[in-house]
């Protein structure tokens, strides 16, 4: 795909399906997918990709059909929502049809191989990832998958107060889910695609049903990985569920950007269907653009909150920082200073997304002796970068690449380098699996990212 870019348009929500939908649409290999869902080590389904009729817009259709012992009435409007709702289907109100009898000329293939395999309800992060590499994948589409159950898996850890080794999937763990995953990681890494613009994702309101009852919207992994992963979010005023937490977590791992460039040119359009009926048509369109000029840098608005604090202990204020980077702060720090009548105290600087400023000025007020908070919007400049997953001798670590723009030679020719930044969290946690000194397990992924 050269230099093209991927933009997502998010205004009626996305699915795991919705998403492979897409990427189909927009000339992913269906021959490839298919081998790769074959070489899962799962039974119990079968994929259907067809062409739908969806609010009269002609759409691809991903549909994962599980056998009846593995069904989790993930469509079924009127379990996921009660009789009553106005979410419940009654009718394809919408004018909804397939273009053929009922997945009548879809490419259909069940997986009958691994008959050892028997019904799950729950998955444990080990499971997951036996599962995926015991399958045929590509190295960078299985660095995706990981990559995107990684973000499930520490979603439901938060919403469940647990770790990322002992949580438990529920709905995310159910085959459909894991079939989800794998399909978006292997058409994504198809097409070739290393640049993602996520702008906003659109939610509705209301509850859904799941494995531990009726949830609000969003449900709680969805608002944990958009906090976590600074996704936008845009709430509309429509009952339902329009992101799922799979949805949330494909667009987490792969966003590289939030705006889309000043010009661009409009290669090709693909358009998922989602299988629920609700009042938005749940359409996901994916749109890939080439830049008329390469962006070396995006440019993006944030909030500067300053106070100075000069009767707050240390113990108060450590714990005010660690609310504030939790509830989505880009970064938190204090700087020693000398206030009225030459009293020691500290600069309290909290770095924030403009929509995010009532938030953390809540917490200043609640968690420090602060009255007055100081604040001031800034544009910034910012390196293109994207988050993946890597393999070492030491495990697996989460890494942070950075397009860095350059000046050669004595002419002035630009170029550009790419350099990578292993996340502290992956670094720390190798270091307790191994037991070796943080130094020492640094310089030796460095080392190995250098040869890379």
């Amino acid at each position: 795909m050269g230099c093209d870019m991927l933009y997502l348009e998010c205004r009626a929500g996305i699915s795991g399906d919705m998403f492979v939908a897409a990427l189909l649409d927009l000339g992913a290999d269906e021959e490839v997918l298919r081998r790769a869902l074959d070489s899962l080590p799962l039974r119990g389904f079968r994929t259907v990709i067809s062409r739908v009729s969806k609010a009269g817009l002609d759409a691809c259709d991903f549909a994962v059909i599980l056998d009846e012992e593995y069904e989790n009435h993930d469509h079924d409007m009127t379990y996921l929502y009660g009789a009553d709702s106005h979410a419940a289907v009654r009718e394809r109100s919408d004018g909804d049809h397939r273009h053929a009898e009922e997945y009548g000329h879809g490419h259909g293939h069940g997986h009958t191989a691994h008959s050892h395999e028997v019904p799950h309800v729950h998955r444990g992060m080990a499971e997951i990832m036996d599962i995926l590499h015991a399958a045929v994948l590509t190295e960078r589409a299985r660095e995706l998958a990981i990559r995107i159950f990684t973000i499930l898996g520490e979603a439901e850890a938060a919403a469940h107060g647990t770790t990322l080794e002992q949580v438990h999937f529920h709905e995310v763990g159910a085959v459909d889910s894991i079939v989800d995953v794998v399909a978006a990681a292997v058409c994504l890494d198809n097409l070739e695609i290393d640049a993602v613009v996520v702008p906003v994702l659109y939610e509705g309101v209301g509850h859904v049903r799941c494995q531990h009852g009726m949830m609000p919207v969003p449900v709680p992994a969805v608002t944990h990985i958009v906090s976590r992963h600074r996704l936008r979010l845009h709430i509309m005023p429509h009952v339902g569920e329009y992101v799922t937490p799979t949805g949330a977590a494909i667009a987490a791992a792969i966003c590289t950007h939030t705006s889309l460039p000043d010009e661009f040119e409009l290669r090709k359009i693909g358009i998922g269907a989602g299988k629920r009926t609700q009042e938005v048509p749940g359409l996901l369109r994916g749109l890939l653009i080439r830049p008329m000029a390469q962006q070396r840098t995006e440019t993006d608005r944030i909030c500067k909150l300053e106070t100075n604090l000069d009767d707050c202990t240390g113990e108060a204020l450590g714990y005010a920082m660690g609310q504030l980077l939790e509830a989505g702060a880009r970064d938190v720090y204090c700087t020693p200073i000398y206030a009225k009548k030459n009293r020691p105290a500290h600069l309290l600087t909290v770095l924030c997304d403009v929509p995010l400023v009532p938030v953390m000025e809540e917490i200043l007020f609640a968690e420090t002796t602060t009255i007055g908070i100081r604040r001031t919007t800034m544009e910034r400049s910012v390196l293109s970068r994207r988050i993946r997953t890597v393999n070492t001798s030491l495990g697996c670590v989460r890494v942070k690449e950075c397009a860095v723009p350059v000046r050669r030679g004595t002419e002035g020719t630009e170029g550009r380098v790419t350099r990578c930044y292993p996340e502290h969290d992956s670094i720390v946690d190798l270091c307790r699996r191994t037991g070796r000194a943080y130094q020492d397990v640094y310089r030796c992924i460095m080392k190995e990212l250098s040869a890379m």
